[in-house]
């Protein structure tokens, strides 16, 4: 207990040095815990955003349709895997797409686009597009036949406006070409550039009407009500869909998006790591130069038979609270700070052309994950050892006669 005292007075005895090192601490600390919660926060936003646009919780195909994606690959029986999913304790909403790649043509220009057939109720309660009609309204049983929403993006490429005439055209079930004109209802506007100029959504029985028989199922989509034991619900659905039907996870379908998840703790520990580096090298000198100052004194300490071993761990105690004190307080401003953020959000509409780019929401909210807290302790302990470790070997070389004469 005296040398933890001793150790505390110590780090006090040139205030001015302790206090620009203290600052240099709390300053780097919180500045990447807030820079962590942003980078969590934009991680998180990208997965969110891509679940809640088109990938939902699962995904359910055909193996020949994985491969090739063609209209003739869709699932059979669509209506009794949908009973299924739906009486599985652990799904909680299920949609089916008609999935046809296709032409979209204006007056002006044309584009390929993958068209959706969807039942508009189903896909409310799956996919985040009936919340993202900028202008218009969302697809419903009241409109008339051959209505159809698109992306605001792709209006612009078309040069097409609300209630203005869309030609789709495609291949049939029996490779016949189907042309069709289609009234638009609805824009719609996400933050995934690539996706509102590329995707259509039209109502599946206007595609049964144009086929002339019931609209093929390429796609289900699923939602479950637990993230937590996504694999678990996979692995039991698998077991009760068979004959080539294909059950994935988003993480399956994307795994791009999961890369992108599971690569932010590492990334969070190499941006700390290199934040306490930096701080490494103040950290050593305040205590070298400390250690400098009191030459003297560890003389007559090591002559009235003070052990060594104690001289080194009294300095690496100074180097605990040197970083520990302004460690405490940067997590302290660092966490208000997130936390502000996190309930206010920070806005990024300024940057919304470059940030759509990449499929990231205009608003951000910051989180600091539990586990950084954790890795920083270790590493700001690892710090402090490696920063106490050449002033303290210095002192513990000191001849007591020697220090004792230096003035």
């Amino acid at each position: 207990m005296m040398m933890v005292i001793l150790a505390w007075k110590n780090i006090w005895r040139n205030k001015k040095r302790s206090l620009i090192i203290l600052a240099a601490t709390v300053i780097g600390v919180t500045s990447g815990l807030f820079v962590i919660g942003m980078m969590s926060g934009m991680y998180d936003s990208i997965v969110s955003s891509a679940i809640n646009r088109e990938l939902g919780s699962m995904q359910i195909h055909t193996a020949e349709y994985k491969k090739d994606q063609l209209i003739s690959q869709f699932i059979p029986v669509p209506d009794s895997i949908v009973s299924l999913l739906r009486s599985h304790p652990d799904v909680q909403s299920v949609a089916r797409h008609s999935l046809i790649e296709g032409m979209a043509s204006s007056a002006t220009t044309a584009t390929g686009v993958m068209i959706f057939g969807i039942k508009p109720e189903d896909e409310k309660q799956v996919t985040s597009v009936s919340q993202s009609i900028i202008e218009g309204t969302y697809l419903d049983s009241s409109q008339k036949a051959n209505s159809i929403i698109i992306g605001k993006k792709l209006a612009e490429k078309l040069k097409l406006k609300l209630r203005s005439r869309i030609v789709l055209s495609f291949s049939g079930l029996e490779g016949n070409i189907v042309y069709a004109a289609f009234r638009i209802s609805g824009m719609f506007q996400t933050n995934a550039t690539l996706f509102d100029q590329t995707n259509v959504f039209v109502p599946q029985q206007d595609l049964t009407a144009l086929l002339g028989t019931e609209a093929p199922v390429h796609q289900i989509v699923l939602r479950t009500k637990d993230s937590k034991i996504l694999e678990q619900t996979k692995s039991e659905l698998q077991k009760k869909i068979h004959n080539g039907i294909l059950v994935e996870t988003w993480k399956e379908i994307a795994p791009e998006i999961k890369l992108t998840a599971d690569s932010s703790d590492i990334v969070n520990v190499i941006f700390l790591g290199i934040i306490l580096f930096a701080l490494l090298f103040g950290l050593t000198n305040t205590l070298l130069m400390s250690v400098l100052d009191r030459v003297r004194d560890f003389g007559v300490l090591l002559a009235v038979g003070m052990y060594r071993r104690r001289l080194f761990l009294m300095i690496i105690l100074e180097s605990f609270f040197l970083s520990f004190t302004g460690g405490i307080i940067g997590v302290a401003f660092g966490w208000g700070l997130t936390t502000y953020f996190n309930v206010n959000g920070i806005d990024l509409s300024v940057l919304s052309t470059g940030l759509s780019a990449f499929g990231i929401p205009t608003m951000l909210y910051p989180y600091l994950p539990s586990v950084v807290y954790r890795n920083l302790t270790i590493m700001m302990i690892i710090t402090s050892i490696i920063a106490a470790l050449y002033p303290a070997i210095k002192a513990v070389r000191l001849k007591p006669v020697e220090a004792i004469r230096t003035i």
